[in-house]
């Protein structure tokens, strides 16, 4: 499988917000917090042309709710992620075939939370930090993969690196 990166769309963002205001109905009027994460939130950054969306429930014991409202709007649930990961719940919307956005469900000020927030304002506000980055997915993107898993496996001790010295 060869990755296909592009560059940095300055429609990301809107496109975020029109994924952000459907969640949004349809999860009212339960409260969450929606924030755009992953590279495509990060300006000037190549990218996989999917938004990533980080969608924080106030409890984790509202999922099954936000799983059943997810599906009836369209969202295809990914339930074999939990095997790996049983305190988030994935979703994934597609039109026409094309993967739109990832939603990445958990618990607000979780350790996914606040490790994902915090990765990405790094890459924001250190923009040597984000072009390693990024040099890093266009040589891991120039190799061919099995899976998008093991390409996004590829980038872990570089993020894990980052977050260290965040967290710490």
């Amino acid at each position: 499988m060869h990755i296909v990166l592009t560059p940095y769309d300055p429609d990301w963002p809107s496109l975020f917000n029109r994924e952000s205001e459907l969640i949004r109905q349809t999860l009212s009027p339960q409260s969450a917090v929606i924030e755009h994460i992953g590279s495509t939130s990060i300006p000037g950054l190549a990218a996989k042309p999917v938004i990533d969306i980080l969608l924080g429930l106030p409890s984790f014991d509202l999922a099954p709710r936000a799983v059943e409202r997810m599906v009836a709007a369209g969202f295809t649930y990914l339930p074999d992620y939990e095997k790996g990961m049983p305190f988030r719940r994935l979703f994934i919307r597609e039109e026409e075939g094309k993967r739109i956005s990832n939603v990445h469900t958990v618990e607000v000020d979780t350790p996914f939370w606040i490790r994902h927030l915090a990765f990405r304002d790094h890459l924001r506000n250190n923009p040597e930090v984000r072009n390693a980055y990024q040099q890093l997915k266009l040589d891991l993107a120039s190799r061919e993969w099995d899976s998008v898993n093991d390409y996004a496996q590829a980038k872990t001790d570089f993020i894990r690196g980052i977050e260290a010295g965040l967290l710490s």
